[in-house]
């Protein structure tokens, strides 16, 4: 579950999927210091700037490569076939020439992206933005780890927050926003402390880290991180923990998602 256990990496992947555009593209996503690079196929150049302005709402992108992203080249529309010239009938009529249709593409989702939508693109992302620059400015939801997704002019809003009054000021701060028509808040969870539990990450996968305190379980970190104790096996497997039982003060371990 996002924010625990899911790296940046893995959200900007997510966000990519929930775009109907490039849900089937089979983008690949890397991230290192808040850098997140991009890599793959897309249809055509104006997919680049969608796959970047969908990156960018994410919360710990500071920036987006997509160096990496090639696209392909247009195919020449095939030429109209010459009808050919009527040949008279045995009786001397001129027999009627059936026209003749001609296939000139894959006209599904795949098509180009228009110019008129990677507008209505970033005109969107442009919202989603100032709604995430507003959260990063309130000095209650700063450090409230929201990831913040377009939906036309609406907004998505997904995360945690420590409390019942920062859900509400969470919504109001980004329902005060100009151009926001709508947020959905349906994939934000309060749970107490979440502050502190996705403070470190790891630097290099972006995994979320825990630090092992003085009485501390596997199955006691799950369930603070998934709300399941008995999940402290996929804790233990991603840690390379041979014995869930001996863990010590100190001990970084990574939360999978």
């Amino acid at each position: 579950m996002w924010p625990f256990g899911k790296s940046t990496a893995d959200r900007v992947k997510d966000a990519l999927n929930d775009q109907p555009r490039l849900k089937d593209l089979g983008l690949q996503v890397s991230e290192q210091g808040g850098t997140v690079s991009i890599t793959g196929m897309v249809p055509n150049e104006r997919y680049i700037t969608l796959v970047k302005v969908v990156a960018e709402g994410i919360n710990g992108v500071k920036t987006v490569d997509t160096s990496g992203v090639s696209f392909e080249q247009a195919a020449a529309a095939p030429a109209q076939a010459t009808p050919a010239a009527p040949t008279p009938s045995v009786d001397g009529s001129t027999p009627v020439i059936q026209p003749t249709t001609v296939q000139t593409g894959n006209m599904n989702s795949s098509a180009p992206v228009s110019e008129a939508e990677i507008k209505e693109i970033e005109d969107s992302s442009k919202v989603a933005k100032a709604v995430l620059h507003a959260i990063r400015g309130n000095g209650e939801l700063s450090d409230d780890p929201i990831d913040v997704l377009q939906s036309g002019k609406s907004v998505i809003l997904r995360g945690v927050v420590d409390n019942d009054h920062e859900l509400r000021l969470l919504e109001q701060t980004a329902r005060g926003v100009a151009g926001v028509a709508g947020v959905d808040m349906s994939g934000v969870k309060v749970a107490e402390g979440a502050k502190e539990l996705v403070k470190e990450k790891d630097t290099t996968s972006g995994d979320t880290v825990y630090t092992v305190q003085a009485g501390d379980s596997l199955s006691a970190i799950a369930q603070k991180y998934y709300g399941d104790p008995m999940e402290y096996k996929k804790i233990a497997h991603y840690n390379n923990i041979s014995n869930p039982d001996l863990i010590h003060p100190g001990d970084k371990i990574k939360i999978p998602g």
